[in-house]
């Protein structure tokens, strides 16, 4: 039993025995395809099988033209220690990458979203005492409703009498503040109520295979992966298929669904800007040599044990496997 490393590809694997559980190992490694494969004896029942286990040892390393060695690869005899160090390998990890911090409850106004001001004035026969525009604003002698207006490039709104309003990267009761100070000395004791209507600046945009595509608004209280997904019309692939792949500026990561699922530390908040991408990548592992059956199979759970994966390729050849020289 066997494990070989592929040092110029970076992959990893585990060599046969009934109680390791491969699965784990699969995890760990996330997306990969799995490489089994299964050495003969060196009978000549089957010469196109697959390679012999001294074929496989011989050609760890090869000479080269300057009379040196090249390992290939390493041969790596399976043992409860190299297990355990394989299962010790870091996770990827959302957490870890972008760390987990509830939003503000009061964001600030950005470019794009659509905001609406209210002025009210203390008495009538003020500046907003009439409709400026009769058919959009609301009635009433001592109020008037500017209609939603969307913040411009410059990160401003228009105010009438108080003239352009810098409100990008402020919240609502600054702006608020504002406008009632800019408008001191020309309205009646003013009050001003600020509301964003549509906070197209607090969106993440889901895409992906797995994902009916959308950019959707976050809330007010702060949205997990899990409730951004949902909205979106939920996963549409098989979850053991399916990767959560986040970018947030400069950075991307990558975990499998299930872990999203099933580890809530890992459902982190998401923030505006975000891209939450959900791809569908099928996890299989190709089993060749001196099987009942060579073939590439799919992992249909989270996980596989070694021995339910030898049993998917209808085990061990009787008459041409060697089982002391089997390879992953």
């Amino acid at each position: 039993m066997w494990l070989t490393r592929y040092g110029h590809l970076g992959r990893y694997g585990l060599g046969t025995g009934s109680a390791i559980p491969m699965g784990n190992i699969w995890m760990r490694k996330l997306p990969l395809v799995l490489l089994a494969v299964t050495a003969m004896s060196g009978c000549t029942y089957l010469p196109a099988a697959g390679p012999t286990a001294s074929a496989i040892q011989a050609g760890a390393e090869v000479a080269t033209a300057d009379g040196g060695i090249l390992a290939r690869y390493e041969i790596i005899d399976v043992t409860p220690s190299v297990v355990e160090a394989l299962r010790g390998r870091p996770l990827d990890s959302l957490l870890a990458s972008f760390g987990d911090h509830r939003p503000s409850s009061e964001p600030v106004i950005g470019i794009g979203d659509m905001v609406s001001v209210s002025v009210w004035e203390a008495g009538s026969g003020g500046l907003f005492s009439g409709p400026l525009v009769a058919d959009r604003f609301s009635a009433g002698s001592k109020s008037a409703l500017i209609p939603e207006q969307p913040v411009g490039r410059d990160g401003a709104i228009s105010v009438p009498y108080a003239g352009r309003i810098k409100v990008a990267g402020r919240r609502t009761q600054d702006v608020q503040a504002l406008i009632e100070n800019e408008l001191a000395g020309k309205a009646i004791q003013p009050q001003v109520l600020v509301s964003v209507t549509r906070p197209i600046s607090q969106a993440v945009t889901v895409t992906g295979e797995g994902a009916a595509g959308a950019r959707l608004p976050l809330s007010g209280h702060g949205d997990r992966i899990l409730d951004v997904i949902a909205a979106a019309g939920g996963n549409r692939a098989p979850v053991n298929e399916t990767f959560v792949r986040l970018s947030r500026g400069p950075v991307t990561a990558t975990v499998p669904l299930t872990t999203v699922v099933s580890n809530p530390r890992e459902n982190i908040y998401l923030r505006p800007n975000d891209v939450l991408t959900l791809v569908r990548d099928p996890q299989t592992f190709i089993a060749v040599g001196a099987l009942g059956n060579s073939t590439e199979l799919p992992f249909q759970a989270d996980g596989i044990t070694l021995a339910q994966a030898l049993a998917k390729a209808r085990g061990l050849s009787d008459f041409a496997a060697d089982p002391a020289g089997t390879f992953i």
